[in-house]
């Protein structure tokens, strides 16, 4: 996907749907997981991850935790119960905008 802007809107979904199929994972982990998924079409940076890595933690969505891998220490993340009922609400939000952009896109989607 050449233009990354399409996606920018979508990566606290996006992290919060992979946190909620993975328990808890790490920032590079999330990154390559989503390159693996979108068979390289789409490709997190550091600069967009880790501040919205950040502000869902801030925000009381994710928890923490810290641990010695191999000599070195890694933040993993985890959902919080709340930020399990925002990946539904999240989820449910996407889901109605891609809805919305086939019907705009794609004639045979268009209701009525």
């Amino acid at each position: 996907m050449k233009s990354s802007n399409l996606y920018k809107g979508s990566l606290t979904t996006i992290i919060l749907k992979l946190l909620n199929e993975h328990d808890k994972m790490y920032g590079y982990e999330i990154a390559q997981k989503v390159k693996e998924l979108t068979k390289g079409e789409l490709k997190i940076t550091e600069g967009a991850l880790y501040p919205s890595l950040h502000k869902l933690e801030a925000e009381g969505f994710l928890d923490v935790e810290v641990l010695k891998v191999d000599n070195r220490m890694r933040k993993y993340y985890k959902l919080t119960e709340e930020g399990t009922r925002e990946t539904v609400k999240k989820l449910s939000e996407l889901e109605q905008y891609i809805t919305t952009m086939r019907a705009l896109v794609n004639p045979k989607f268009r209701i009525g």
